[in-house]
């Protein structure tokens, strides 16, 4: 977990497009480490072991963990680190939350002078008709 390894250290783990892509395909559910090996490999072209060495890091971060089931090695995302990266990024978001109201705002004005323009552009003779 993040208690013991900085957030530095969490990103230098996160900051490695194939092991981005690992917790991608365990966000959507435990999966094996043969499948996904399997999908790193064809996208990446990695070597099993290279693929293993991603899975260790991870396991060994806290970002992912395993359970054995016979030969079987079942791996699935561990949120602890993910929500401490979370909160770091937390003091950033108001940066991004000006700038998202800035632009809803600028939307609506855009959409209010779209519907504007259109009545405008009605036809005359459909005025008053009900």
């Amino acid at each position: 977990m993040l208690d013991t390894i900085p957030a530095v250290n969490a990103f230098d783990v996160l900051g490695d497009p194939v092991r981005r892509r690992i917790l991608e395909l365990l966000a959507d559910g435990e999966q094996t480490s043969g499948a996904i090996t399997e999908v790193i490999r064809a996208e990446f072209a990695l070597s099993q072991p290279a693929v293993s060495q991603h899975l260790r890091v991870l396991r060994e971060s806290g970002f992912a963990s395993v359970r054995a089931e016979g030969a079987r090695r079942f791996y699935a995302v561990d949120a602890s680190p993910l929500s401490e990266v979370d909160v770091w990024l937390d003091r950033f978001r108001g940066f991004w939350n000006q700038r998202l109201d800035a632009l809803g705002t600028e939307l609506a004005r855009g959409r209010r002078a779209s519907r504007t323009a259109g009545d405008d552009e009605a036809d005359p003779s459909e005025r008053g008709r009900t």
